[in-house]
């Protein structure tokens, strides 16, 4: 599992050992104690924006669907990531090939 990959899951043990409501305050916590404040790897957007994307959805359990960012593309890039590796769990062990049917063509930033 990856270090983002990581944050979420204790991002959302964090949620549930602290009754928060705030995925992204739980968030800027874990991501602190993994990476150390401040750090490039702790401000990254993308993986903090897909997280808090599938939070709104309401399909990270023990998380109430609700308003938690404004990045429409990165949920959109997360949830078909879900629905690729329910389709293949294989691509959970193959992160560049499910990267590239996840966002296709596209580039990112584009």
């Amino acid at each position: 599992m990856s270090k983002y990959g990581e944050a979420a899951v204790k991002t959302v043990q964090y949620i549930k050992e602290n009754k928060l409501e705030s995925p992204r305050i739980a968030w800027e916590v874990i991501t602190k104690e993994i990476f150390g404040e401040g750090t490039a790897s702790q401000k990254k957007g993308c993986p903090r924006t897909t997280f808090l994307g599938l939070c709104e959805t309401g399909i990270v359990v023990g998380i109430p669907k609700g308003a938690y960012t404004t990045s429409q593309r990165n949920k959109e890039y997360g949830l078909k990531a879900l629905e690729l590796i329910k389709k293949n769990r294989d691509l959970i062990q193959d992160k560049k090939t499910l990267w590239i049917e996840t966002i296709g063509h596209e580039k990112k930033g584009a």
